[in-house]
């Protein structure tokens, strides 16, 4: 711009020249850039000013340690879910950036000690002697990665081992309503790996304190804890704490998979999970979908369970076997988040409250229930001695509902209802007893084969114990069974003559019990 005037003319052109120098030579405060201010703060999220170039989940320090994830990412500001105790933050507090992702302390430290998801001991122990971290967020193996499941997960439950069987790296739901034993096969299937030489990760969401020491104190009781992982986002902590549990316990998980170890993780359970994450979406002002929940709910589970997976050997070959478990209300089995894990699992065991209120334990439903892998993974003895087991009693179930209304029944039909009675009485078994797959084999042979025939209903527990005892009888067979090895007619017949043996054996004992008792009555006694 020129003016009349040369002396003001060369004023403003000194003037612009140095501005413009000032300008270019002024280089922005990093440090200032990385320091925020807390806008608001509450029910476990927080807004956050002036921090840009702020990236998608890193993690921001909080007053007192304590850490937040960024989840919203705003022009103004963003939204964070804070990870702990967050009573003491107010407006105004500095925040920094952490220039990382959030993280997770793995390694064999870890071993039989109880965390949260932030790696921080609750199990009173020793600190963390762990020197790798490893981010939360880990992206799912690549299909070519991975290799087919065929090798079984032996759960030691032989209503599942024989009709449901689940391979080592694939995705088994345990879906039922509440209080219907859904820890306790989770449970007993992490006590059976000591024999399997399998590594465990249980993580509890959303659980009481209470359920969640009574989980741990029956792993210490029967020495499961040594080979086990445990990982605590507790009812009451806060609801970004309870999301990202499993996402920190499956890295924790993968440590030892990409190790080439065959690793068990139960997700205990993911309803509450989804819950949390409603919360923490819904108080940040994401749109919400069907049911309140986001529509990204089912992308939350999903790169959460295609985790698990089987690697090839140029990985190591290590397994993560996945079982979540989904509570139902009232048994819909077509409510939105049941279905939405369905569809993303390998299959499903269902435990049906009706049976449960039987008492026939554990209540599995055998027609609601489905393994996608199926006799991929099970071993074949199962196939020569339950390939039609599920057929057989699937058919049962319908003849038996039939029989009730009175009809009179042919021999034949009470035949099949009086064999299907003992299938049913051998399929139940009480917690804290897993069988081994030799055990398995004989019982259900033994079961199939008639062998049980003559045995009455009330009488079924002890005969199976004896039947079980007879696996020492056949060590040549039951070396065969947990080899993995086909089982020929030979050996089939070897399995039922040793089950019929001890199934006599208990007959006689019984027998002459019943005749001392006879003669050691008392003459008032006979006189009755």
């Amino acid at each position: 711009m020129k003016t009349t005037d040369p002396g003001l003319d060369h004023v403003l052109t000194t003037t612009f020249e140095c501005l413009r120098e000032s300008v270019d030579g002024f280089k922005p405060d990093l440090e200032l850039q990385r320091i925020g201010w807390v806008e608001s703060v509450g029910k476990g999220i927080a807004r956050v000013s002036g921090l840009p170039g702020v990236q998608s989940e890193e993690l921001l320090m909080f007053p007192g340690g304590l850490p937040g994830l960024v989840f919203n990412i705003e022009p103004e500001r963003v939204g964070v879910v804070l990870l702990g105790d967050y009573a003491h933050l107010e407006a105004g507090d500095e925040v920094r950036r952490s220039g990382r992702v959030l993280d997770v302390p793995v390694g064999e430290g870890l071993i039989g000690r109880v965390v949260d998801p932030t790696g921080r001991p609750l199990d009173g122990g020793r600190p963390l002697s762990v020197p790798q971290r490893w981010p939360v967020e880990r992206a799912a193996p690549a299909i070519m990665d991975r290799r087919p499941v065929n090798q079984p997960l032996m759960t030691g439950i032989k209503a599942i081992d024989a009709l449901i069987p689940i391979g080592r790296g694939q995705r088994e739901l345990i879906l039922g309503d509440r209080q219907t034993g859904k820890t306790a096969i989770a449970v007993d299937t992490i006590i059976n790996q000591r024999r399997q030489e399998m590594l465990c990760v249980y993580c509890a969401i959303g659980q009481r304190a209470a359920s969640v020491a009574g989980v741990v104190a029956q792993l210490r009781e029967h020495g499961a804890m040594e080979y086990s992982i445990v990982v605590v986002a507790e009812g009451d902590a806060p609801p970004g704490l309870q999301y990202i549990a499993p996402y920190a316990a499956t890295t924790i998980a993968e440590y030892f998979m990409r190790r080439g170890r065959d690793v068990l993780i139960v997700y205990d359970d993911l309803t509450r999970h989804a819950r949390a994450y409603r919360e923490v979406s819904l108080l940040l002002r994401r749109p919400p979908g069907r049911e309140a929940f986001p529509g990204d709910i089912f992308y939350v589970h999903s790169r959460l369970l295609e985790r698990a997976t089987r690697l090839n050997q140029n990985l190591g070959g290590g397994s993560l076997t996945a079982l979540p478990i989904i509570e139902t209300e009232a048994q819909n089995l077509a409510a939105y988040i049941p279905t939405n894990l369905i569809s993303i699992t390998d299959g499903q065991i269902y435990l049906s409250p009706e049976l449960f209120q039987k008492g026939l334990l554990p209540p599995v439903d055998v027609g609601k229930s489905v393994s996608r892998v199926g006799g991929k993974t099970q071993l074949p003895a199962y196939r020569a001695v339950a390939g039609d087991l599920r057929l057989t009693y699937s058919q049962f179930e319908e003849l038996e509902a039939f029989s009730r209304f009175g009809t009179r029944l042919d021999e034949e039909t009470r035949r099949i209802l009086a064999r299907g009675r003992r299938v049913r009485g051998i399929l139940r078994q009480p917690q804290f007893s897993p069988r081994s797959a030799a055990e398995q084999v004989l019982v259900l042979h033994a079961v199939n084969s008639g062998v049980f025939d003559e045995v009455e209903e009330a009488d079924l527990v002890e005969a199976e114990a004896a039947v079980c005892g007879a696996v020492a009888e056949v060590p040549e067979t039951a070396a065969l069974i947990q080899a993995g090895e086909k089982l020929t007619d030979e050996d089939l017949r070897a399995l039922r003559q040793a089950a019929q043996h001890a199934v006599k054996h208990l007959h006689n004992q019984r027998e002459k019990t019943d005749a001392g008792s006879a003669g050691s009555a008392t003459p008032d006694q006979e006189r009755r």
